[in-house]
């Protein structure tokens, strides 16, 4: 994003035929890695929540040249220590992973504690402020929400509390009476001890949003890690939501296979014979596009350890199944661990 331009919640769409073939393909040749250290904007524009002992800087989101997803956000919040940002609010939610620190935040006027590895939830419509409990030592969070959605949908009301000036409107009411019954019990910090470790057809992932977490307040984004030790991969995978995969530590690549429609007397999908290859370390982001097929492998001597993010809109949308194309391999460290 240029300086001094305002930020881009929705990416525009037009076209002057029916299709949007051309666009598709500029946005499958641009670069599906961010690497550690980008800033695609640094929030010096439009961003109410930073203060003078905070940092808002974003990696991924629709604003982005060369355009990659209208669905997800992804950003870092730092917290300089003993700091804190500017109260705000939004209506939409966004999801935080901490990545180092220890602080709380308040939300509606209640306190939430967190520490690293935990994951907390902004839920939707709420007032909020983020503070560091430790005077040593920053504290940083990986910020991955589904905004764009709420702006799709014309929910737009945010900023900072300030006094209601506008004339015309009665008493207060509770803004609570909209949310879905039930909301305000869920939790809104997710504990790594809440969470376990399972060996699936992916391989070895920890849940820590999806619908199956009733009991998480939140839902726009599903949020899970995964662990590949040296030498392994994840499945061979295929589903229509976009994802966004940040690499906590180690290396390795991840292989897409782009598909096309047919369209004849019913959609076909067409998918590429010839995969991509996109490499990664630790720090970078790494984007899969909608609707592509695609294999993450460690080829470093570490475990690979990420976090992957989808927006859950998809599947409400009626594209909520994965397909396996081939069941994730386990890797030399649990190869030698079973031998």
């Amino acid at each position: 994003m240029a300086e001094g331009e305002g930020r881009v919640f929705l990416q525009g769409l037009s076209s002057k035929t029916y299709g949007l073939g051309e666009f598709r393909r500029r946005q499958r040749a641009a670069d599906r890695v961010r690497r550690a250290g980008t800033v695609v904007d640094d929030a010096s524009v439009g961003h109410s929540g930073d203060s003078d002992q905070s940092q808002t800087s974003w990696m991924l989101g629709p604003g982005d040249d060369p355009f990659l997803t209208q669905t997800l956000q992804v950003h870092f919040v730092e917290l300089m220590p003993g700091g804190a940002n500017h109260g705000h609010g939004h209506q939409n939610e966004a999801c935080f992973y901490i990545l180092e620190g220890k602080g709380y935040e308040i939300h509606d006027g209640v306190r939430y504690d967190w520490e690293k590895d935990d994951f907390a939830i902004v839920h939707t419509d709420c007032v909020h402020k983020h503070f560091n409990a430790n005077e040593d030592t920053r504290a940083l969070a990986l910020v991955m929400k589904a905004k764009c959605t709420w702006m799709a949908m014309g929910m737009w009301q945010q900023g900072r509390s300030a006094p209601f000036d506008a004339q015309g409107y009665g008493p207060r009411e509770d803004w609570s009476k909209l949310w879905t019954p039930g909301a305000t019990q869920k939790k809104k910090v997710v504990k790594k001890s809440d969470t376990r470790w399972e060996d699936t057809r992916d391989g070895r992932v920890r849940i820590i949003s999806s619908p199956d977490t009733k009991d998480v307040r939140t839902n726009s984004v599903d949020v899970y890690q995964q662990e590949i030790a040296p030498g392994g991969k994840s499945a061979k995978h295929w589903h229509m939501a976009d994802e966004a995969v940040y690499v906590m530590s180690g290396k390795g690549n991840s292989l897409h296979w782009d598909v096309e429609a047919e369209i004849a007397e019913k959609y076909y999908a067409r998918v590429a014979e010839r995969p991509s290859r996109w490499d990664f370390t630790a720090g970078d982001l790494v984007y899969i596009p909608q609707n592509t097929v695609h294999q993450h492998t460690n080829d470093g001597d570490e475990p690979l350890v990420f976090l992957s993010a989808q927006n859950r809109l998809f599947k409400a949308l009626g594209y909520d199944n994965v397909v396996y194309l081939e069941d994730a391999s386990a890797g030399r460290q649990k190869a030698a661990a079973t031998a």
